[in-house]
């Protein structure tokens, strides 16, 4: 007898178990197009950081930027070149002081991204 208890209570738990995993898996059409790709690191793979597009026209502030900066020289987030025409790929950009698509803020600590200055092959790592 209590082997047939026992052998239901296992059967039992490991039907609910693949029934909540089942469910845990399926989110709904609903909630799937709702689901956000984790970004590749602190900038996505297609060169985003917070829906901003890093490549553009770019204004240094001292204070409340759109994205706070570290520059370093090695294992960066982005790698960006400095281009003096309209920039189009992520990591070219270029420094103005009207109409920026952007503004930075440059950091020492805690920062949102960072970035290494680079002359060939701008773009995320």
């Amino acid at each position: 007898m209590n082997k047939v208890i026992g052998f239901t209570i296992l059967a039992a738990s490991i039907l609910l178990s693949a029934t909540a995993l089942a469910a845990e898996n399926n989110l709904g059409p609903v909630l799937q197009a709702n689901r956000q790709l984790i970004p590749y690191g602190a900038v996505s793979k297609d060169g985003y950081f917070k829906d901003i597009y890093l490549a553009g026209n770019v204004k240094v502030v001292t204070s409340f930027g759109n994205i706070k900066v570290q520059i370093v020289n090695s294992f960066p987030d982005l790698k960006v070149k400095l281009v003096e025409n309209f920039p189009k790929k992520a990591g070219e950009w270029k420094f103005v002081e009207n109409f920026p698509d952007f503004t930075v803020q440059f950091v020492e600590s805690f920062p949102d991204i960072k970035i290494q200055f680079v002359e060939n092959f701008p773009g995320v790592p």
